[in-house]
């Protein structure tokens, strides 16, 4: 009796019309496949429509967000030549079945799915299409070239001027010796998970869930180690978070530790582009030249970050040429800085300060250029 009435409620539309929020669409008339995409489904947290033919299909084809084919409709649904779009899936049971691929090529499927083989990754596809997001954040990481080099500053300040601008912003912290991002950004009273919360996550993680229970501070979200002791973040984790935090914003800035664990390794990868931060000193930039060697053998795009004054005469073009780098920004001091961290305010407050300014031309240059590459 369940059954009937479960498959009437998913069909059925609203007296009102079709539903205002449009939701994955499945054609079948296979109980056994409906059985399991329906529990797919239910595990990712999304409702779906279904139609059992395809003419019942036919109004809700255009908008749903995934369409989900069983090969026992497929070659009804090519005869009403359906218009083309994409995230259209078929769906079978048997691979070695030459027929599904040719139903999926007329019907202009993305690709064939055989269950239960490929039931974690359609899982995923229903979670994407709950959440609505059709293009990741993009990943800045901020690395210090020596010891006190101010990386986890610039982290913070990029995620405040961002979150001003109108960004949604997930700032990470993946340095566990660094004392705490939400240190830098005041928000150590905030309630809301840290990395130690989070280190047994594996697989995936829901990208709203993610953002609703960080906390927040300034518009942006922060994941932060603690400091009661000193965890090494397991790179399954590190995974499961960085790529949730990719689906629910438009920027994730990561702090990044100067001699990358397996986390930092693995976010390093992801990074859209990288910013070194190097004060303009001598030392500095011998010290630098390791960390740089580093990160260029797995980053596509270091840019270095110049913090002056500099005693020693030299200027931001002086250590990228030293480094073999491109210059990213130049970072003068700001008097008042340390004071205003102590205070709870964080860099990134004062429009007319050089903090804000080194990072408005950042997000300038980095996040269009990536964004337009994506595209």
């Amino acid at each position: 009796m369940s059954r009937p009435s479960s498959r009437i409620r998913a069909e059925r539309e609203p007296a009102g019309g079709p539903s205002l929020s449009p939701r994955p669409l499945l054609v079948t008339a296979d109980d056994a496949l409906l059985d399991d995409l329906l529990r797919l489904a239910a595990a990712a947290g999304v409702d779906v429509d279904v139609a059992g033919d395809p003419g019942a299909a036919r109004s809700r084809w255009p908008r749903a967000p995934l369409v989900v084919v069983g090969d026992d409709q497929a070659g009804l649904l090519v005869r009403l030549a359906p218009t083309r779009r994409r995230d259209v899936y078929i769906v079978g049971r048997d691979p070695d079945d030459a027929g599904i691929w040719r139903r999926g090529v007329e019907l202009g499927a993305e690709q064939a799915l055989f269950l239960p083989r490929d039931e974690s990754w359609l899982a995923g596809r229903f979670a994407d299409a709950a959440e609505g997001h059709s293009r990741e954040a993009v990943v800045l990481g901020v690395v210090g070239g020596c010891g006190g080099a101010g990386a986890s500053v610039l982290a913070t300040g990029l995620s405040v001027t961002a979150a001003r601008r109108g960004f949604s912003v997930v700032l990470v912290d993946l340095d566990p010796l660094g004392g705490g991002l939400d240190l830098v950004l005041g928000a150590e009273a905030v309630t809301g998970v840290r990395w130690a919360d989070l280190a047994g996550t594996k697989g995936r993680l829901s990208a709203r869930a993610l953002h609703a229970e960080l906390p927040g501070r300034h518009g942006l979200a922060v994941l932060s180690c603690g400091r009661d002791d000193l965890p090494i973040i397991p790179p399954e984790a590190a995974d499961a978070v960085l790529s949730a935090a990719r689906r629910a914003c438009d920027l994730v800035v990561l702090d990044l530790p100067r001699w990358p664990d397996r986390a930092a390794e693995e976010a390093i990868v992801q990074c859209s582009a990288i910013l070194l931060v190097v004060p303009a000193e001598v030392r500095a930039v011998a010290a630098a030249s390791r960390v740089a060697a580093t990160l260029t053998t797995v980053a596509a795009d270091v840019r270095v970050v110049s913090r002056g004054p500099s005693s020693s005469g030299l200027d931001g073009a002086d250590v990228a040429s030293a480094l073999g780098l491109p210059l990213g920004a130049q970072l003068v001091s700001e008097p008042r800085l340390t004071a205003n961290i102590d205070r709870g305010e964080p860099p990134g407050l004062d429009e007319k300060g050089p903090t804000v300014t080194a990072c408005t031309a950042v997000l300038d240059e980095v996040v269009p250029a990536y964004q337009a590459r994506a595209a």
